[in-house]
């Protein structure tokens, strides 16, 4: 792991995160520029922490050398498995940061969108004052990946794995997330209404040719057929269900996640002074979107 210090123009500690997975590289390369382009000293009292997070898979070029680092928070200090171990060492980096962006690429199709598990201000801070159109609430699925570990944590999936958009996406993100909490002034911050997603359930994957039908946040008819392969066959039986990270071949396990349109984050009325991260929780903030009821459900046929 690689920490880098940089100063800031107000009085918040935020941090940045890239490399958790090592065939994810744009997550590096987004880092080592802002490491480049930010002053090593800010005017104000405030850090921004830059974290290569796992060196060991990115120079393998696989997403992990033992075990998923975003599955296994909090971790095990004393554990043989590289990133078993790790995972509790980049806790500690991050620990009393007022807000925390990890960067991420995925073989989903666009738009990018950013994910929460625990709504705190400075969260809400961080996804409203960032260019996604949709976040996704993620606290009723894995408990054991960054931002549900780490306080005021907010993931985002920059773009299509590989690709320059996606590097030039995710850094013009993370620049509007130091503009949201005030440790970059060299424009004022930009907040927008997000919609809320939650998620609902994964979706397993089982063998075979593999085939997704309906793209991230499309909604998917009542009774059409998600995904499939040789074990499963996906169809939907409610209606208001959109797919959230869907990819044939992205993950070993998964299609993508069953997600809701839940309504629309607010974004924040005052502006950044290092203390919101520990304000009312944004939950409040989040209008409802009516009409929507039960819970998502697919079928595997």
């Amino acid at each position: 792991m690689e920490t880098i210090e940089r100063g800031s123009a107000g009085s918040a500690r935020v941090a940045i995160v890239g490399g958790i997975h090592g065939d994810e590289p744009a997550g590096e390369r987004i880092v080592r520029r802002l490491a480049d382009e930010l002053d090593e000293t800010g005017a104000g009292s405030g850090r921004v922490r830059l974290i290569i997070a796992n060196e060991r898979a990115l120079a393998a070029g696989t997403r992990y050398t033992e075990a998923d680092l975003n599955r296994v928070f909090p971790g095990d200090p004393d554990s043989d498995e590289y990133e078993r171990a790790l995972a509790p060492r980049l806790a500690a980096e991050l620990e009393g940061m007022d807000a925390v962006l990890a960067l991420h690429t995925s073989h989903s199709a666009p738009p990018p969108f950013a994910i929460y598990s625990d709504p705190t201000e400075s969260v809400r801070r961080s996804v409203t004052g960032m260019p996604v159109e949709y976040v996704v609430d993620s606290g009723e699925l894995r408990s054991t990946t960054l931002d549900s570990v780490v306080p005021h944590t907010v993931s985002i999936e920059v773009g299509r794995q590989g690709s320059e958009e996606a590097v030039e996406f995710g850094y013009e993100a993370c620049l509007a997330f130091l503009r949201a909490h005030g440790v970059l002034d060299d424009e004022p911050p930009t907040f927008t209404e997000t919609t809320v997603v939650a998620g609902d359930e994964e979706v397993p994957k089982g063998g075979g040719e593999p085939h997704v039908h309906f793209g991230n946040f499309e909604e998917i008819p009542r009774g059409a057929v998600f995904a499939e392969d040789d074990v499963y066959t996906h169809r939907v039986d409610e209606e208001g269900v959109v797919p959230i990270l869907a990819s044939e071949r992205g993950y070993e396990d998964i299609f993508g996640i069953y997600g809701r349109v839940q309504g629309v984050m607010q974004p924040p009325d005052e502006p950044a002074d290092g203390t919101t991260a520990q304000g009312t929780s944004a939950e409040e903030f989040v209008e409802e979107e009516s009409g929507r009821e039960g819970s998502t459900e697919g079928t595997a046929e």
